[in-house]
């Protein structure tokens, strides 16, 4: 059923594609791909970031919670100087 034996092997490139397509094609491609190596690295750093990120963020909150303790800490403190001061007089 086949007329030519190029016809055989499927695929072929015609003579009328202009060397410059293929090679623009490929350095097109190229270019893809460094794109795409690139925008990944830069999802590895950003995801790296924001895990130090969440670390901090952890960090605040305890300082916090200790400063609000040792607010409490100091107003009890100072109520019981008062009180002293009080008594003493």
């Amino acid at each position: 059923m086949e007329s030519e034996a190029g016809e055989a092997n499927g695929w072929h490139l015609d003579k009328r594609v202009p060397i410059a397509m293929i090679v623009a094609i490929i350095i097109q491609s190229g270019a893809g791909l460094v794109w795409a190596g690139a925008a990944s690295e830069r999802l590895v750093s950003l995801e790296g970031r924001s895990l130090r990120t969440d670390e901090v963020v952890e960090r605040t909150a305890r300082l916090e919670e200790q400063s609000h303790a040792m607010r409490a800490s100091l107003a009890r403190i100072e109520d019981k100087l008062d009180r002293a001061v009080a008594g003493r007089r």
